[in-house]
């Protein structure tokens, strides 16, 4: 049985720690999308403004897979720590990172200020960005399923999931209302500031929320009895989380970063490419595609704690293959109507896209955490959900905006999607099921016909990490 320590809080109580990690994810994934809508928008104009329009888009949309490239280093070194010192500290100061490198994009001189420096202070902070995420993930939703119990961790653990669309959300809906009270002139001008310098505010807002939330009971019990241990045994060295996940769990780094592909390329290209499609190839206006990824994101943000409550019942692994399918079926009439030129076509193409990407997105919180024993869980769910961002999100919008310049198509975007939805595909297939694990246990691996894997004095993962 487990210790009290890690008995379920009441109810109420996990709303709390529920609420708090979603205002926090809702923050840091404002900062991140923000970068992105501006990269479609403006970036190319104010940073590279000697280039073709597409070719200043192409590399404005590369400084944005830049912060992709740091996301895995974030990975490691907060979930090493994530691991040692516990979730909520990190979590802390991911937020602060990200806040902070937001703010100072607001900032910046232009390229009209101060020349080439410019973009490469630009891909400097868009660095902290990309770093600071790749710790804010795993910390997030591991603080949520730890605190929660197995009947409903998929439901639970989908609520900072829904972070994603509120941060989409809420980017979209500043740059959307500044659009449409300033002229062109003055939101390229000044106007794109303000959505980073609002930032600074609602850091402030999300650290008095963080400070206010309990550390993981699971990953507290875990740490005593480590440290029960260690005592024990004398000073013996405990080796480092990494160095036990790619030993023990690296088939579930694996198939988490095989389960990412589709859910990652497929979100990017419908809220970051679409930008620049519905405008260049649709002949669509900056607000129209801002209102139509705006309205689908309201939706995006709840069907996925249904999605979540889904995989409680009938498990992660047949409501993430919905998703992969769905998403691989839609990508063809999705640039079908979103070629009609119509808003009602645009929003029915975005917003079909994002439910289906949230059958993905909503059981992979648990699904993730369900891997990994606790000592090395933050690393284990963070390094296979943030190390596939090089290959997926990172290059997405890059990808799908040099297939359209070479052949002026949407086809071979389509393809490159599919091709994606396969991968996951086959990555889901080869998948345990977790739904019925019990994080207080040690054991890493997932239980079988809905009973819990017991608790073994010489699980590999207590002797290696204590967990």
């Amino acid at each position: 049985m487990a210790s009290p320590a890690a008995a379920p809080p009441a109810e109420s109580n996990l709303k709390r720690i529920v609420a708090a990690s979603l205002i926090g994810t809702t923050i840091e994934w404002y900062d991140f999308f923000l970068y992105g809508s501006a990269a479609a928008l403006v970036f190319n104009k104010l940073f590279f403004p000697d280039s073709d329009p597409l070719v200043g888009t192409l590399l404005s949309f590369l400084t944005y897979a830049v912060g992709f490239a740091a996301r895995p280093l974030g990975a490691l070194v907060f979930g090493h720590y994530g691991d040692r010192l516990g979730r909520k500290k990190l979590l802390v100061l991911s937020l602060l990172m990200m806040g902070g490198a937001t703010f100072a994009i607001g900032l910046m001189p232009t390229h009209a200020t101060i020349g080439t420096a410019a973009p490469v202070l630009l891909t400097v902070l868009r660095l902290i960005q990309g770093f600071a995420l790749g710790g804010e993930w795993g910390g997030a939703v591991l603080l949520v399923s730890e605190h929660g119990d197995a009947e409903r961790r998929g439901f639970w653990a989908s609520w900072p999931q829904t972070g994603a669309p509120a941060g989409q959300l809420l980017a979209t809906g500043v740059l959307s209302a500044l659009t449409a009270l300033l002229s062109d002139a003055a939101f390229t001008s000044w106007g794109w500031r303000i959505p980073f310098l609002l930032s600074g505010v609602l850091v402030i807002v999300g650290l008095w929320i963080r400070l206010s939330v309990d550390e993981s009971p699971v990953f507290k019990e875990a740490l005593a009895r480590s440290e029960e241990r260690k005592a024990a045994a004398g000073a013996a060295a405990e080796k480092m989380p990494l160095v036990a996940v790619l030993r023990h769990h690296w088939r579930d780094v694996l198939v988490a970063m095989g389960a990412r592909m589709a859910e990652n390329i497929s979100y990017y290209v419908i809220t970051a490419f679409i930008l620049v499609y519905a405008t260049t190839s649709a002949g669509l206006s900056k607000q129209t595609a801002l209102n139509a990824v705006l309205i689908a994101s309201a939706v995006h943000f709840a069907v996925i704690p249904a999605w979540g409550a889904l995989s409680d019942r009938i498990g992660r692994r047949p409501v993430y293959l919905i998703g992969a399918v769905g998403v691989g079926a839609w990508m063809f009439p999705f640039f079908a109507l979103i070629d009609s030129a119509s808003f009602g076509n645009l929003l029915l193409a975005v917003t079909v896209g994002l439910v289906l990407h949230g059958a993905m997105y909503a059981p992979q919180a648990a699904f993730f955490s369900e891997m990994f024993a606790t000592r090395m869980r933050y690393s284990g769910a963070s390094i296979g959900a943030q190390f596939s961002s090089v290959a997926a999100g990172a290059p997405a919008p890059l990808i799908a905006t040099a297939l359209l310049a070479d052949y002026d198509s949407s086809t071979p975007i389509a393809l490159y999607v599919i091709a994606a939805a396969l991968l996951t595909i086959v990555a889901i297939a080869c998948a345990r099921e977790t739904r019925h694990r019990d994080l207080t246990d040690v054991d890493a691996e997932p239980a079988r016909k809905g009973v819990p894997a017991p608790r073994r004095a010489d699980d590999a993962g207590s002797r290696i990490t204590g967990a």
